[in-house]
């Protein structure tokens, strides 16, 4: 786990530092589009471009503001490319450079070894939504106010989110021994989430495909006034311990080098 976290040290703060920068400018930009209602009408006159970036209710609301620039579309998105990113490196990218057989050589089992790149997988879920949360609560002193609760409650869902995607990629890693394929077929999986949850309002046949994303259950319900559902939360729990099953059990089957 300390290996695996050691070797992207870098790209993990660097991500946390430039997300936590990006977010604490959207924060700060609220107080300027706070009263203008041109971006209100902008949105009402176009409500499938308003579905397909996030946007629900007043865009110059707290909500609104923050659903459009941060929690319907970019955080999820950076979240995601951060786990998938491990979740096909992790096995499959290091079976395909021969490191993974020199690891699997020390004293310790294949279980153990899946469990820790599993943990060190839910350690690179977390950046993006924690540098997110933190910006939105320092957002009160400029007048984004949000209730805590709800916001607590969405951020863990995008963490939640962010795993369940990157062990579905390390599983998928582990069935095929393939990166590319593991990140190509997350990555498709996850936007096709995404359209499912966005869209869902404005095409009538994808209206009750919704409850199949996973996007729908972590961003997609206006959680950061609503909070996470519990049916929901129960939804994104049950997927990543599924799909961390199968990791482990496929991991103990891989043929490594």
């Amino acid at each position: 786990m300390r290996l695996d976290l050691r070797l992207r040290r870098r790209s993990l703060w660097a991500c946390a530092l430039g997300f936590g920068a990006y977010a604490v400018l959207i924060v700060l930009l609220y107080p300027s589009f706070r009263g203008d209602r041109s971006l209100d009408r902008l949105a009402e006159g176009n409500p499938t471009m308003a579905a397909l970036f996030g946007l629900s209710g007043s865009l110059t609301s707290p909500a609104g503001w923050l659903n459009a620039n941060l929690y319907a579309n970019v955080v999820p998105l950076f979240a995601l490319l951060l786990s998938i990113g491990y979740g096909a490196a992790a096995v499959a990218g290091q079976n395909e450079e021969e490191h993974l057989g020199l690891i699997a050589a020390l004293p310790v089992s294949r279980t153990s070894l899946m469990l820790q790149k599993q943990a060190a997988l839910a350690v690179v879920s977390i950046p993006v939504a924690g540098v997110t949360y933190v910006a939105v609560l320092a957002g009160r002193t400029v007048g984004l106010r949000l209730a805590v609760a709800p916001l607590t409650s969405a951020s863990a869902g995008v963490v939640l989110l962010a795993y369940d995607f990157g062990v579905l990629a390390l599983a998928l890693g582990c069935l095929t021994g393939s990166r590319g394929l593991s990140l190509g077929v997350a990555s498709a999986l996850a936007a096709a989430s995404y359209l499912m949850s966005s869209l869902a309002g404005v095409v009538d046949w994808l209206h009750d495909l919704r409850h199949l994303s996973p996007i729908y259950w972590s961003v997609g319900q206006d959680q950061i006034v609503k909070g996470l559902a519990p049916g929901s939360f129960a939804a994104l729990v049950i997927a990543g311990v599924l799909l961390s099953s199968v990791a482990v059990w496929a991991f103990r089957r891989l043929d490594l080098r």
